[in-house]
């Protein structure tokens, strides 16, 4: 999620309009009240955005006053909140996890709140995907979500491919495309829901074992394997690769400011991450915090979000008022969901597979 401040998209709403639909379609201010919430968010552009945009209309709605929380990426974050709870301490009452971090605190307990729907009725205009549930409860439910995505130079490739398949074809993408090196930056998700059976094939090492030669066969083409975001930036602008994988928000950026860059969501989809929020165990406010989660659930907010912050929606496009544009420019289907539990659970294998893949001919 660091990528999220880099949107500039913000610059091309007018944030008034937006703030007005969120306050009329969620509410009206209610008497004035002592009431805060501590609300934590990835920071920079993306905080700020907040700051300027959802807070002061949820605000409005409600006169619960936030006060905003920077916190790092959700692994980083969810060392910050064992120590504070373990401390006594709540650096912030509710917070950003992406699902790994989740499943994670889930795992740990006693980290994270359970929370009630019947007090956050919009959030039933999520799929059920995206509410976490454990033995507990509820203790997550989903803010926003971003894409990886199918990238192509349309220069060179005329035609989008219809399946990832075709990047196999070394007939037409020798030497030319840009795969992230990581292990877990969702390529493997990708070879499992265009050759396998998507998800389940990680739950054996033969499974993985298969998607690894399944992705070792893609190396004739692959030009960059890819660590940076920057390195596969400059590779697509200098033509260097013609297709591959990369960030769907900042290839639209991209595209944007006039650079031969196409994202594009073939039949197979791409691989949809996600942020939910999460209540501190320690914290007092949870009434405050389900209002909060209400208000981000509701259509016209998910809405307000993509345009303002260039997040993509959780609630299905037809509830929102986003145009077909302003919908593309963050999202598209279908979505690839992650096997986040395997990568977890096998982690040192999937990545030694991986890697030693990557290390031999």
């Amino acid at each position: 999620m660091t990528k999220i401040n880099r949107r500039a998209l913000l610059k091309s709403t007018a944030g008034a309009s937006g703030l007005a639909l969120a306050g009329s379609m969620l509410g009206t201010p209610l008497i004035a009240q002592t009431r805060s919430l501590k609300v934590g968010s990835y920071g920079g552009y993306f905080e700020d955005s907040f700051k300027s945009f959802v807070y002061p209309a949820f605000t409005e709605a409600t006169g619960i006053e936030i006060e905003s929380v920077t916190q790092p990426n959700s692994s980083d974050w969810l060392v910050t909140m064992q120590q504070a709870t373990a401390a006594g301490t709540v650096p912030a009452d509710v917070s950003l996890y992406a699902r790994d971090a989740l499943i994670k605190a889930s795992r740990i307990g006693g980290l994270l709140a359970p929370l009630e729907t019947k007090n956050m009725k919009a959030s039933e205009n999520l799929d059920g995907y995206f509410v976490f549930e454990d033995t507990t409860g509820v203790i997550g439910v989903g803010a926003m979500s971003w894409f990886t995505s199918m990238v192509i130079n349309p220069e060179y490739v005329e035609t989008p491919p219809a399946s990832w398949a075709e990047f196999w074809d070394t007939g037409q993408y020798e030497s030319s495309l840009g795969i992230s090196k990581l292990h877990n930056s969702n390529f493997l998700d990708i070879v499992a829901a265009t050759f396998f059976e998507g998800e389940a094939t990680f739950a054996s090492n033969d499974g993985i074992v298969a998607l690894v030669e399944k992705a070792r066969e893609l190396k004739a083409n692959t030009a960059l394997w890819w660590s940076a975001e920057s390195q596969m930036e400059q590779a697509m602008k200098n033509g260097d690769v013609i297709g591959g994988m990369y960030y769907h928000d900042v290839a639209q950026l991209m595209a944007a400011d006039g650079f031969s860059i196409l994202s594009h969501f073939p039949k197979e989809g791409n691989p949809q991450g996600y942020g939910s929020w999460c209540l501190s165990t320690l914290s007092e406010k949870k009434a405050e915090a389900e209002e909060f989660i209400n208000f981000s659930s509701d259509p016209a907010t998910q809405a307000l979000m993509s345009r303002m912050i260039g997040t993509a929606p959780l609630v299905d496009k037809s509830k929102t008022d986003l145009t077909d544009e302003e919908f593309a420019a963050v999202s598209g289907t279908p979505a690839i969901q992650p096997a986040y539990e395997a990568y977890l659970d096998n982690e040192t294998f999937i990545k030694e597979t991986w890697d030693t893949m990557l290390g031999t001919s």
